[in-house]
């Protein structure tokens, strides 16, 4: 993080940078050199220069020594970075963004805050699925086609068995002959299985069960079509015309509850302090997790921000950081997200130094009131932007979403005239062998039977 320091007050102030952040400070861009104050720029500048425009005082910039916010050393006590250089009277001020904590507010003085913010993750954007031409088949999974391709069979089997087995089923084809030995059964293997294809397509077939137990087979395998066409139609529509952006993390709870993605934060940052001190179940796996992982593998946590960002973008790792600077980030790079919303709201950048808090204060209020925080928050957070994208709500379909039902209707209709020429192929050669039978059958009876006895 970017950090003033301002030392020797006066009518003329001196001021400490930290390590590089943007938009908060950055080094100004420029073909001459550069000094002096001239050759930073940001939001803190700013903010700074309009302090120092309201209060009447000049200021100086240096940077600060070990680059780093300010920590407490758990074993000795000691404070390291801004904080350390504001106790040991190296600064007298300083405007930052560091994070207002209960441990900082115990040995320095902060202002009234310019900027409030949350702790969210950022994550890299999951890649987004089109629909393909066979995306009809998506509302169920490979593994329910296959139950039910088996439930098909197993039912048409059943259908043929019990029919076989029922007396009921078997009728006198010849009604007006009650005498006739000849019974018939509707209930084929084919047409069992005809008649499991009615039902499952919505269709019914002129086939009807006439005993109790048949009628049980059918009413069982209706039921259970009904149940699977009717939440195949519910999730159809969402998975022809939505494009699905699946991301394995919704929120920090998620984050908890799994192991594969590696997580962490700024090493003896604010954030890291947070998670360190809260007793709230989910910030405790959260810390205890990363650091199991940190002592055991290698680090999760990172020195800078920019490395945190960087190995989001380079590896599957989250990395749990202040909101606005998510926001910053995920302006200028649409490979990044944030995920879920700004969970802790109870943290702030403030401005730092016992004798001038008062002052400040005073001012960053008429800054607030005049919108001129506002004004600079959009001059230095707003970026090129991202694509927005594509809209959720219902469009027509097209051959991408719904092509697959053409390939499969081809498909059947083409399976269709083959099955027609072998039916034909094979009925003419059962012909042909009828008619040389009777034509053998006559020749011989005409020569060896005589016509007339």
């Amino acid at each position: 993080w970017i950090s003033y320091l301002i030392v020797k007050a006066c009518g003329a102030l001196k001021a400490g940078l930290g390590p590089k952040e943007e938009p908060y400070v950055m080094f100004k861009k420029s073909d001459k050199p550069l000094y002096g104050n001239d050759r930073f720029e940001g939001y803190c500048i700013d903010l700074l220069r309009e302090l120092a425009n309201i209060l009447g005082f000049t200021f100086e910039v240096h940077l600060v020594e070990d680059g780093k916010y300010g920590a407490q050393d758990e074993n000795s006590g000691q404070w390291n970075g801004m904080v350390k250089e504001l106790m040991d009277h190296k600064a007298d001020l300083a405007v930052a963004p560091l994070t207002i904590t209960y441990v900082r507010e115990k040995v320095i003085d902060f202002s009234k805050p310019f900027m409030t913010l949350g702790i969210s993750i950022l994550y890299r954007k999951p890649n987004g699925t089109n629909p393909g031409v066979f995306s009809f088949l998506n509302p169920l999974s490979p593994d329910i086609w296959m139950y039910i391709l088996l439930a098909y069979l197993g039912v048409s089997c059943v259908l043929f068995v019990i029919a076989r087995f029922s007396p009921y089923e078997w009728y006198n084809p010849h009604p007006c002959n009650p005498d006739s030995d000849v019974v018939e059964n509707n209930f084929t293997l084919l047409n069992s299985f005809w008649f499991g294809v009615g039902a499952l397509m919505q269709q019914g077939s002129e086939l009807m069960p006439k005993a109790l137990s048949t009628r049980i087979v059918g009413g069982i395998w209706w039921f259970f079509t009904l149940i699977i066409i009717s939440s195949y139609t519910a999730n159809l529509a969402a998975f022809l015309t939505v494009e699905r952006m699946e991301s394995p993390i919704d929120s920090a709870d998620d984050l908890a509850k799994q192991t594969k993605i590696e997580y962490g934060v700024v090493e003896d940052g604010a954030t890291m302090t947070f998670f360190k001190v809260s007793y709230i179940i989910k910030h405790v796996r959260l810390y205890n997790h990363s650091k199991e992982i940190n002592s055991r593998r290698h680090s999760v946590m990172v020195k800078n921000v920019e490395e945190g960002i960087h190995r989001v973008l380079t590896s599957d790792y989250a990395f749990l950081m202040e909101s606005t600077t998510i926001e910053f980030v995920t302006q200028r790079n649409c490979n990044l997200t944030q995920i879920g919303a700004a969970y802790i709201d109870l943290m702030h950048f403030g401005s730092l130094g016992s004798p001038y808090r008062d002052k400040i204060t005073i001012a960053i209020l008429q800054l607030q009131e005049e919108g001129k925080l506002h004004m600079m928050k959009e001059k230095w957070w707003r970026g090129n932007g991202c694509p927005e994208e594509e809209s959720k709500e219902a469009s027509a379909l097209g051959v991408q979403n719904i092509g697959g039902i053409f390939i499969v209707l081809a498909a059947g209709l083409v399976l269709s005239v083959f099955v027609a020429v072998g039916e034909f192929l094979y009925k003419s050669k059962q012909n042909a062998q009828l008619e040389k039978c009777c034509s053998i059958w006559l020749n011989l009876s005409s020569k060896y039977i005589p016509t007339h006895w």
